[in-house]
């Protein structure tokens, strides 16, 4: 009975072993073969043999390497080629990843999927390099391009006249998020390779439309016309007739605003040769002191000042500053602040 039993035991472990052995060579026949299911960088590869996975994936990528991104602004283009950033992928190191997960399971499992047609469903990344540093110039390059600065409306000025230059919003590239959308565009099979520039934009601190109000007075002073133009929100309201520095003590010209603003001043006399004895000294308001009325300071001591000798308007005169009838410097002075502009040409 022994025997009997013995040789029983024995046969069942020859049929299992043979059964083993015929599951162990199958597996080994598939080790060369990606399982069902798998991808690489969204190519289907499953089922192939490693030969015919790399002929596959080298047709894929062979397109996928020649395709430029593109970055649009508007009206500006900006193109960045693979070669340029030395885009290549590792088609040997993807293949054998597929075959690694393809062999993560036991022999049984492996075997069993095999058989039944059963998959892996995993998307594997390929292993893609390219220089990160191009990347970074390309969009700096881009960045720079795009870039406006913002810019207030302002006012160009000449003696006669005044106009106004318009604001300009400015314009700033988000350059992380764009250097993240070139980066997905060459790894990523799915993601667009014509991206919108992405940027934040700046308005101006003073548009257009808030000029005039920005500007509530602006004096321009023609000192060849002899006329002073009062302009308020842009607009000329008033022009008078002015007397201006005399040859060798020219009003000065430039852009400046009014500094201090006094009613009936004193004259402080500048210690100047013309000046003759008085120099130096201070004349209260009354007869001796020539500057009547209305001061508005604007520059080094020249001002407008109202003054009693009326023949002197409409010539170079003064001494330096910007001379008017008192009922004028009076009615001037009502409608201007400390800051206005004062332009003369």
């Amino acid at each position: 009975m022994r025997s009997r039993s013995f040789i029983a035991v024995a046969l069942g472990l020859v049929i299992l072993l043979g059964g083993a052995g015929v599951v162990l060579a199958y597996d080994a026949s598939q080790k060369h073969t990606i399982a069902n299911g798998i991808t690489i960088g969204g190519v289907n590869v499953g089922g192939m043999s490693a030969q015919k996975a790399t002929k596959s994936l080298r047709a894929a990528y062979a397109s996928r390497l020649s395709r430029p991104v593109v970055i649009r602004y508007h009206d500006q283009r900006f193109v960045l080629r693979p070669r340029a950033v030395h885009l290549r992928v590792d088609i040997a190191g993807s293949v054998q990843q597929a075959l690694d997960r393809s062999r993560q399971d036991n022999l049984f499992v492996r075997t069993f999927r095999s058989l039944t047609g059963g998959r892996i469903h995993a998307n594997l990344d390929p292993d893609l390099q390219y220089s990160e540093p191009a990347v970074l110039r390309l969009v700096s390059h881009v960045s720079h391009s795009v870039h406006v600065t913002p810019h207030d409306a302002t006012i160009s000025y000449s003696g006669a006249s005044i106009g106004a230059v318009e604001s300009h919003t400015g314009v700033a590239v988000r350059e992380q998020p764009l250097t993240d959308a070139v980066n997905r565009a060459l790894t990523d099979p799915s993601a667009p390779r014509h991206l919108a520039v992405p940027v934040t934009r700046t308005p101006a601190k003073v548009t257009s439309t808030q000029l005039a109000a920005h500007y509530p007075a602006i004096i321009t002073v023609d000192r060849s016309g002899f006329q002073l133009r009062l302009w308020k929100h842009l607009r000329l309201v008033k022009t008078y007739t002015i007397a201006v520095g005399m040859a060798g003590l020219e009003t000065p010209a430039g852009l400046y605003h009014i500094q201090d603003m006094q009613v009936n001043p004193s004259w402080h006399v500048p210690n100047s040769a013309w000046a003759g004895s008085l120099a130096g000294q201070t004349i209260p308001p009354g007869p001796q002191d020539p500057i009547k009325a209305r001061w508005m300071g604007i520059f080094n001591g020249a001002g407008i000042h109202g003054t009693d000798e009326l023949g002197s308007l409409g010539s170079a005169a003064s001494h330096g500053c910007i001379r008017m009838a008192i009922p004028d410097v009076e009615e001037l002075y009502d409608q201007v602040s400390v800051g206005t502009p004062v332009y003369v040409e």
